[in-house]
């Protein structure tokens, strides 16, 4: 059984999907590890450190050569793939729905393609999902990014020259990312409250000593999807929450929003009247501004400035934090091999439940039930 750990190829991507760790771990299951030269660079791992751990290091020919299981954090164009096992395995983060003609392109060239993020939200994939290892890195490095875009100080700072006030910051959608934006920002001394469509989250804010702000008087509505994800609310819901938000946001010096619905665009949560409401020289990070954005104006890969707010609309967030979120999704990839490994076959075998919710593609044809039904 060879494993492959690809450099990735897409711009600005600077994750591996593989650390020394991990290439120890899976040698030790009785895999060989080949990666591709460079692979690790950017996130601070040389290449003589993944030789030190036990693996070939060569050019991509050669990681690819006789390949069973290619690993990456984004999925590998199916061209640069020549070389590899035939039916070998593809598992990344494969953006099923973003990239339909990627998937189709892998099951025409015989691939068994395997999402990461479509891995389901139960308790024993906990350790494997890469949504939640990567969401709760970028829910801390949005606060630093409002901070590093924001004029002002985010504690109280009582000084003999007088009071600094402190940064009023409020969290939309409160999911992995959002819980982690919620601390970091209390951490840094703000004063912080938040909202999300689920009412199962109150308790959540409220337990890392945030105010939660929440439509109380839409009875029936809970929001929570299958798997725990936010599910699309209804008009009268919306309407209710514009108004709330509205009324809320006007007061706020940092605004960060994370919400998504998988499959969808990103619901749209501010718009340009609220963003014209609040204080010249506020922020709002969008952390949904690669599936569309929850602000009105929100440029991917740029800072805006709308009536004098500055609104951050950073690409691939966990890849600016590369070290630690590749150590995050390097072992999410092992946990899941080495969960399905069987001695035996020397090779991991999937089960019904994660195999089907997963597996994109298999002999030839597009499988996957979310995928053809879209």
């Amino acid at each position: 059984m060879k494993i492959a750990i690809l450099k990735e190829q897409a711009a600005g991507e600077r994750r591996v999907a593989g650390t020394p760790e991990t290439v120890k771990k899976f040698i030790a299951l009785g895999a060989s590890v080949a990666v591709e030269a460079g692979a690790g660079a950017t996130a601070s791992i040389a290449d003589d450190a993944y030789a030190a751990a036990g693996a070939s290091v060569g050019d991509r020919t050669a990681t690819l050569a006789g390949a069973d299981i290619l690993l990456g954090v984004q999925g590998p164009d199916p061209a640069s793939l020549g070389g590899a096992a035939a039916g070998a395995w593809i598992v990344a983060g494969l953006n099923p729905f973003g990239e339909r003609a990627r998937v189709d392109a892998y099951a025409a060239a015989g691939y068994e393609a395997l999402a990461m993020e479509f891995m389901p939200r139960i308790t024993r994939a906990q350790s494997m999902d890469i949504l939640s290892s990567q969401s709760n890195l970028s829910g801390y490095k949005a606060v630093l990014d409002a901070a590093a875009e924001y004029d002002r100080a985010f504690p109280m700072m009582m000084t003999a020259a007088g009071t600094v006030s402190a940064a009023k910051c409020f969290v939309m959608g409160v999911g992995v990312a959002g819980l982690q934006a919620i601390a970091t920002a209390r951490r840094l001394g703000a004063q912080v409250s938040a909202t999300d469509v689920r009412a199962a989250t109150k308790e959540q804010i409220e337990s890392l000593g945030a105010k939660a702000i929440f439509v109380e008087k839409v009875a029936g509505i809970e929001g929570e999807g299958t798997g725990g994800y936010a599910t699309e609310m209804s008009d009268e819901y919306k309407a209710a929450q514009a108004e709330l938000v509205s009324s809320h946001i006007a007061k706020q010096d940092i605004v960060i929003t994370t919400a998504l619905i998988p499959g969808r665009p990103a619901p749209r949560l501010i718009s340009d009247a609220q963003i014209a409401s609040m204080k010249p020289g506020s922020v709002i990070v969008d952390l949904a501004v690669e599936q569309g954005g929850n602000v009105e104006g929100a440029v991917a890969g740029e800072v805006v400035v709308r009536h004098g707010v500055k609104i951050v609309g950073h690409r691939n967030v966990p890849s600016r934090l590369a070290a630690d979120t590749s150590a995050l999704f390097s072992r999410n990839l092992y946990n899941f091999l080495s969960a399905f490994w069987d001695k035996d076959k020397n090779a991991p075998v999937l089960d019904e439940e994660i195999g089907n919710a997963i597996r994109l593609t298999q002999g030839g044809k597009v499988v996957n039930e979310r995928l053809l039904a879209s």
